[in-house]
């Protein structure tokens, strides 16, 4: 067993299912969306894009573009979220949840994306 591949292989679905739990829930009720969640998401999404960058395959690139455009979303949201929070006058409003959410919802069909590129090589690798 390869254990690069099993660290590659768990934050990239780690990512994802960190992901699915912040995006899960009324898109227009931030009650239903944890910040810590969203952070923990971003995190681990920044650690898969880390584990990305050593791979020069065409497969590899697809996977650091997944991995970057999940990136962006989930920090488009952390930047939106935060600016609600502290600099909004009336806090996290119903425009700000939507949008944090929609954007974490991109962020989870980029990591659906790379999930599925992910079994696709794994299917294809000869013993």
């Amino acid at each position: 067993m390869n254990s690069e591949k099993v660290i590659f292989g768990f934050f990239i679905v780690l990512a994802l299912t960190l992901n699915f739990g912040f995006f899960i829930g009324e898109i227009d009720d931030i009650t239903h969306h944890n910040v810590y969640e969203l952070f923990a998401a971003l995190v681990v999404s920044l650690i898969a894009t880390v584990l990305k960058f050593g791979d020069r395959t065409h497969l590899g690139a697809i996977f650091l573009a997944t991995s970057l455009v999940a990136d962006l979303q989930l920090i488009v949201a952390a930047v939106i979220w935060g600016y609600a929070e502290h600099a909004g006058a009336s806090g996290i409003n119903t425009e700000a949840a939507v949008a944090i959410v929609s954007f974490s919802g991109g962020a989870l069909l980029a990591n659906i994306i790379s999930v599925i590129l992910l079994v696709a090589e794994t299917m294809t690798v000869r013993r």
